[in-house]
């Protein structure tokens, strides 16, 4: 099956672009400042590459993404990172590889989040970090509102608005160390310990 966000991939940066100057940028930038510096480290859906800039200096760099369309495109923005096409629910990847792992929001469109967290589990060192910037179900009236944009949004893109993704990283057995909520709960920025 192809990846929807190969469809989009051409249109990506540029419907991004305004979100970006505004927020995402900085925030982005904010998330990567969580992992530790020169450890082997994992992005999962490295989309068109736009954490490449904010990569701490590693020992190794892999940067996941299943759609191939997304990588052509990151792979102009590569510096010493590896890019490599896999699934967030089936890593090709031994046990304790990697120190630290991270996502932007991604885990809005996996399509069984558990899993994918239990891989994560898998290739990360135990004490290892999983780091998030994922949209959220928010607190009180706006998360009703979301819970009917996600309706469209699950319709058109297979994109969950609505997911409590700290709730599930912890149900896999992942230790939540921090949560920064921002844009009023809309969006967290969800900092994990792996634990086994």
């Amino acid at each position: 099956m192809t990846p929807i966000y190969d469809k989009f991939a051409k249109v990506y940066d540029r419907a991004f672009q305004p979100f970006e100057k505004w927020f995402l940028s900085r925030w982005r930038k904010e998330t990567l400042d969580f992992l530790p510096k020169n450890a082997a480290m994992l992005e999962l859906g490295a989309g068109t590459g736009a954490n490449f800039e904010f990569y701490p200096n590693t020992t190794l760099a892999i940067s996941s993404e299943i759609s191939l369309k997304m990588l052509e495109i990151a792979k102009k923005k590569k510096k010493s990172n590896r890019l490599i096409q896999a699934d967030a629910q089936n890593l090709p990847f031994s046990e304790n590889v990697f120190d630290a792992a991270f996502a932007t929001l991604v885990f809005c469109s996996i399509p069984e989040p558990e899993i994918a967290f239990a891989e994560l589990k898998r290739v990360i060192k135990p004490g290892g970090s999983i780091i998030l910037l994922e949209h959220v179900r928010p607190p009180g009236a706006l998360g009703y509102l979301f819970d009917l944009l996600n309706l469209l949004t699950v319709a058109l893109i297979d994109d969950h608005f609505n997911r409590r993704t700290a709730e599930m990283a912890k149900k896999s057995g992942l230790k939540i160390i921090e949560i920064r909520e921002k844009a009023a709960g809309a969006v967290n920025l969800i900092v994990c310990e792996v634990v086994k």
